[in-house]
């Protein structure tokens, strides 16, 4: 029985073994044929870089605010007698607005002149008794004094009355009439905004590292957003007009005030847009499209299309991944500063799916864009 047994373990051992030895070959085969097994190349597209002039500049979003921008009040309280303008439209400084009802005013007016006249008929009579020598020269100056108060009343009455013809501060675009005929108006009650919009500020923040390199007459270059057609509109060139003086504490941000001409009004108080302050001349930089960097926590990269040497020993078109510093950007390009060199092909596109080596092929028939200054309908 136990003859029987050891013999039933070396046959299970013999087979065991067989089967390892061919299972071992089967391995070391399917590891011979796959270890020169090598992806396909990915598609690219490339460019060469190049070096260019590079402003120093400063992107901020900034806010445009009117030079003078207030929304028309009644100073003193009344009914709305006329109306003089449209919602929207152009005024010049002085233009009436809105009048309201003087009846009372204007008869109270009356009343004063008349008083005036009294009053100086009266001054008229006294002085010529005075010259005569009949009263005394109090009584003149009594007479005086009654003259130059009656005077004074109608002065006061005038001003009320103007008072209630309220006209333009200044010459600007009016928004909205937030008033009606026979309305009563409080002392105080908004009659229509109205906005100077040439020229026009735009205020933004810069930090406070960077304040020391902006100078006053610094240009500053602003896109409005696109017309009502679609179209895009030009660019605006303002300069630096004036710097805060004092650091605001909780974002230690200055506030930096740029003037436009806005000869169109496409900027509105209110209205956002992206400042591009220059700080100075600037340097020679390579520059890249967007595209072209891989952005990551542990730093940002390129891939430098080149010859790279296989396993096998025979050279390929791959790529090698270098790290760049970056210095800003400009449209659809980026500045590098340092990592690659002018002359070295880099990839544009497909980036996303590139690995140190890999293999790639080039194709350029559609490339991305790389515009300095793009439009709206470019995007």
């Amino acid at each position: 029985m136990a003859k029987r047994m050891t013999l039933m373990l070396a046959v299970v051992a013999v087979i065991l073994a067989i089967l390892g030895t061919v299972k071992y070959y089967q391995v070391r085969a399917a590891i011979a044929k796959f270890a020169g097994y090598a992806p396909p190349p990915e598609a690219v597209t490339t460019i060469v870089a190049r070096e260019e002039r590079w402003a120093d500049t400063l992107t901020a979003i900034g806010t445009a605010t009117a030079v003078n921008g207030v929304t028309v009040a009644a100073d003193l309280p009344g009914i709305v007698e006329r109306i003089s303008f449209e919602s929207g439209t152009t005024v010049r400084q002085g233009d009436e607005l809105v009048k309201l009802d003087t009846r009372q005013e204007d008869a109270q007016l009356k009343a004063a002149e008349a008083q005036r006249e009294l009053a100086r008929l009266q001054l008229d009579r006294v002085d010529g008794l005075r010259r005569k020598g009949v009263t005394s020269e109090a009584e003149l100056d009594d007479a005086r004094a009654a003259f130059t108060q009656a005077d004074a009343r109608v002065g006061e009455i005038k001003a009320t009355i103007a008072r209630k013809t309220i006209r333009a501060p200044f010459s600007g675009l009016l928004g909205i009439r937030q008033v009606n005929l026979g309305q009563y108006l409080a002392a105080g009650a908004p009659i229509v905004p109205l906005q100077a919009l040439q020229p026009i500020y735009v205020d933004f923040a810069v930090p406070q590292q960077q304040v020391a390199r902006l100078r006053l007459g610094a240009e500053v270059g602003v896109t409005p957003d696109a017309a009502a057609d679609g179209s895009a509109q030009a660019p605006l060139a303002g300069k630096v007009t004036a710097l805060d003086s004092v650091v605001d504490p909780a974002t230690r941000n200055v506030k930096v005030q740029a003037t436009f001409e806005n000869p169109k009004g496409a900027l509105k108080p209110g209205m956002f847009v992206e400042a591009r302050a220059v700080l100075g001349a600037g340097g020679e930089v390579v520059t890249l499209p967007a595209t072209a960097i891989s952005y990551a926590p542990y730093g940002d990269s390129v891939f430098v299309v080149e010859k790279v040497e296989g396993k096998n020993g025979k050279p390929y078109l791959g790529v090698r991944q270098q790290f760049v510093r970056l210095r800003g950007s400009r449209g659809d390009q980026v500045a590098v500063v340092a990592g690659v060199k002018p002359g070295e092909e880099v990839a544009t596109s497909g980036v996303f799916k590139l690995r140190n080596g890999a293999a790639v092929v080039v194709n350029n028939k559609v490339q991305p864009g790389n515009d300095p200054a793009p439009k709206p309908e470019n995007s």
